[in-house]
């Protein structure tokens, strides 16, 4: 089940949910709105899974920044959300999707126990100009049903993310790199 946004706002006082920074005021009827954050990372050339992405990152000044369509760009989200209690799932929102920007295109779940800044994966259908923390989509929160098993007691490859991350599916692939 999906926390209303009363039962998140309770949450969140309980300790039982992570926001930071957390305002009020972005609770929605069953949704949090997070934001982007300052940090963006252009993938450059053509990508292989069995090597790390090559990438340029930068700021994203406060003048914002042009997202070109045929490029895939990392960023992160403003606020560090988790929560030993809920999983979460983390979405684009109408206000982004009709500026033609794909906001999180293929991870949208975050485990329980899973505390991050969310590495997004961003498309653009045409250029569009983003700006650090516009409100980029919506983070809801899901119950779980059976024992507990949190993601950072796990020994999965991301559980340590910190910052905006590139594919680690090489350490996967025979003849990858490692």
């Amino acid at each position: 089940m999906i926390l209303t946004g009363p039962a998140i706002a309770a949450a969140v006082q309980a300790d039982e949910i992570t926001i930071e920074p957390y305002e009020p005021s972005r609770i929605s009827p069953n949704a949090y709105d997070w934001r982007l954050g300052a940090t963006i990372r252009v993938c450059d050339g053509d990508l292989d899974a069995a090597t790390p992405t090559a990438y340029t990152e930068q700021s994203i000044p406060d003048a914002g920044f042009v997202l070109r369509p045929g490029l895939l760009y990392l960023g992160i989200t403003l606020e560090r959300t988790g929560s030993e209690t809920y999983a979460q799932l983390l979405n684009g929102d109408r206000t982004t999707g009709s500026l033609g920007i794909w906001v999180h295109v293929s991870a949208p779940l975050g485990h329980q126990g899973h505390a991050i800044r969310w590495t997004l994966e961003i498309r653009a259908t045409r250029p569009v100009r983003v700006y650090p923390g516009m409100t980029f989509g919506k983070l809801v929160f899901l119950t779980t049903f059976g024992t507990p098993a949190s993601y950072q007691q796990q020994s999965a490859k991301y559980a340590s993310t910190d910052g905006i991350g590139i594919s680690r599916l090489y350490e996967e692939i025979d003849g990858g790199v490692r």
